[in-house]
């Protein structure tokens, strides 16, 4: 068999709608949750109310045709979007989406693939069989293509034979489960019946799918990841029964070659350029659009409002390039006649996950959720007694950061005491042989900093954690964060700290020409901090280098983790190491039997990491490579808090 390109990758068709992506520009619209109705009656309401024909049909197939006060929801968060009234038509789709046994086979493959090997491009749509082109349809014309489907299915009602055979495929790049060629022929049919009655019907021309039919598994991943996606492909039991259901899809045209990110924190502009920001909202992103854009913004359209602006990088996360997909009509080609799901019924895909309760009765929860699951392989809280774990977590907010570069010169008096002169400074600060100036690089938390790391302990605390080592970069920062983890724990005094100098940060980012003048092992015992003064390194301080390359970082980073998991193998199962913001993605990324990124890549990542980032990576079983998990304890969030002088209250006018 040949190696075939994957279904989810559509294109244009027709010279006219190549007419349509010229007239493309970032701007978009909102959908919103699923219906039961015909929008018919729903047109008329809108209509009298007042709404233009156009805006109210627009309204009606961005949300689904829900209902009347959606499309009204929708109209009024629309507003002021500039592309209120562009005639541009949506662009549809024919998928059969699996439901029942079948379906949960496929969820658990998508879940350990991704957490596995990472995410492929197979997981930007859920698993489905292709049945036509994307198309376009007016908007006046969306209720008769519902019809056409509609019509097709009752036609069809018996003939399909059931469960439809499937073969697996898999070549270097693309793993797949193919349809047997005579059932592929019959399907193949059903869709050229649908074709010719949305033409009848809608006046929609529809090309149907030529390609073999399948279910795409995997495709553009590393070729090292092969055997661990062949073997959890070949576990699939393709002869369950399975209910498959007809799903007719839209998308906006505009944004079908855009990146789709998530809006993660509420975000209020400060400057007329920017973009307000909604939890859960999406963001439709092109790389053409970034140059406006300065360093740790992007430039994007809001799903919910149509409006464009600059957001916030780290305020955002990537999402499936189908969540923002709205369902117009849904049918079971296995029952003897459509069910009610089969009227035009519309919605968005969350996670691919139907967001409207009326399904939940029709289908099987299981059948459509957590097709695209978050990444979790056991609940928070429920800790593996035979795999090995990695938590691995950055200090929390340092000195040097809060009060600036020259926070020495206000805090220490030319006989070098030290006086701090604002609450978050920390009440005490450990005395260092060579004198306090070696804390220029070398800075302590701030008080909060010391509390934000409290939290992250009392969390691990509520979740019955367990932590068996802890390892540390040998910065103070990094020694207290530790130290304050083990305090909320309730382990200060009973776990040791292991100070592991193989865990600093890339010395390329250390100002100068000589590496921080740490405070020894026994100093910090000597300070009351938890450190275990007969621990040795795996890479001792001498082995470091000033300014050395991103690869020789990366590579000694590896190095080390590897070691200490090794070292720690059979003696517990947990082992935590509190480093630096770049730790979380140095540490953790070939573990997981993936390549370094580049080090462009490598910043843009490590500069969304808050202080007390926190991931947690679970060995994954006879693969014997390790994957990210969800992390035992809910995120910590935080912002800036200003200094407050209150004499600038006595300035009058």
């Amino acid at each position: 068999m040949a190696c075939f390109s994957p279904c989810c990758a559509p294109r244009m068709h027709m010279a006219a709608k190549e007419d349509l992506y010229a007239k493309v520009t970032p701007r978009r619209q909102r959908q919103n949750r699923p219906s039961a109705i015909k929008h018919g009656s729903t047109l008329d309401v809108l209509l009298s109310m007042g709404f233009p024909k156009t805006r109210a049909l627009k309204a009606l197939v961005s949300t689904g045709g829900k209902n009347v006060q959606a499309a009204c929801d929708w109209l009024f968060s629309h507003v002021d979007d500039p592309f209120l009234d562009d005639p541009l038509p949506r662009e549809y789709v024919l998928y059969l989406r699996p439901n029942g046994p079948l379906v949960q086979q496929l969820s658990h493959f998508w879940q350990q693939s991704r957490l596995s090997c990472g995410k492929n491009k197979a997981h930007n749509i859920f698993p489905h069989i292709t049945l036509c082109q994307f198309f376009v349809c007016a908007d006046g014309k969306v209720e008769a293509l519902c019809d056409a489907l509609q019509s097709t299915v009752a036609n069809w009602k018996g003939r399909i034979p059931m469960p439809l055979p499937l073969e697996l495929y898999t070549s270097a790049t693309f793993i797949g489960l193919f349809v047997e060629e005579q059932m592929a022929e019959v399907l193949k049919s059903f869709a050229a019946d649908f074709a010719t009655e949305a033409v009848a019907k809608a006046d929609v021309h529809i090309e149907p799918h030529k390609k073999q039919l399948h279910v795409t598994l995997a495709y553009q991943f590393q070729a090292s990841h092969l055997p661990i996606l062949e073997k959890l492909a070949r576990n699939i039991d393709v002869t369950l029964g399975c209910d498959w259901l007809a799903v007719l899809f839209s998308r906006d045209i505009r944004f079908a070659n855009h990146e789709t990110l998530q809006v993660m924190y509420p975000y209020a502009p400060q400057n007329d350029d920017e973009l307000e920001l909604v939890t859960g909202d999406f963001i439709f992103m092109s790389p053409m659009e970034q140059s406006t854009a300065s360093e740790g913004w992007v430039y994007g359209t809001s799903l919910g409002t149509g409006l464009s602006g600059l957001l916030p990088e780290n305020y955002v996360s990537r999402a499936d390039e189908s969540d923002t997909w709205v369902v117009h009509g849904l049918h079971s080609i296995n029952c003897a006649s459509p069910s009610n799901a089969g009227s035009t019924m519309g919605g968005l895909l969350f996670d691919g996950q139907m967001n409207d309760s009326l399904l939940d009765t029709l289908i099987d929860p299981s059948g459509l959720s957590g097709l695209c699951p978050p990444m979790q392989v056991q609940p928070p809280g429920q800790s593996s007694l035979s795999k090995m774990r990695l938590f691995v977590c950055r200090h929390g907010e340092r000195m040097d950061v809060v009060f600036g570069k020259h926070w020495l010169t206000q805090c220490f008096d030319p006989k070098g005491r030290y006086i701090r002169s604002n609450l978050n400074m920390p009440a005490t600060l450990p005395a260092r042989t060579g004198g306090h100036r070696d804390y220029d690089k070398d800075c302590p938390l701030t008080v909060f900093g010391s509390t934000q790391a409290r939290l992250v302990g009392e969390a691990l605390l509520e979740s019955h954690e367990t932590i068996d080592f802890v390892y540390c970069s040998p910065s103070l920062r990094c020694i207290q964060t530790a130290q304050h983890i083990l305090q909320g724990f309730q382990q200060e005094g009973k776990t040791k700290i292991r100070v592991e100098p193989g865990l600093f940060e890339w010395t390329k980012w250390v100002s100068g020409t000589c590496l921080p003048a740490w405070i020894p092992p026994a100093e910090l015992a000597a300070a009351n901090l938890s450190v275990d003064t007969t621990y040795r390194p795996h890479i001792p301080m001498s082995k470091l280098a000033v300014s050395e390359s991103y690869d020789t970082y990366i590579s000694r980073s590896f190095q080390v983790t590897r070691e200490i998991l090794a070292e720690c193998k059979n003696l517990g199962n947990t082992v935590l190491i509190v480093a630096h913001a770049s730790s979380l993605e140095a540490c953790t990324r070939q573990i997981q039997g993936l390549r370094p990124q580049n080090a462009k890549d490598f910043v843009q990542v490590v500069r969304k990491i808050p202080y007390l980032g926190f991931c947690a990576c679970e060995e994954l079983g006879e693969t014997g490579v390790w994957q990210l998990v969800d992390p035992p304890i809910l995120p910590l969030t935080h912002g800036p808090n200003h200094s407050f002088n209150w004499r600038e209250m006595l300035i009058q006018d």
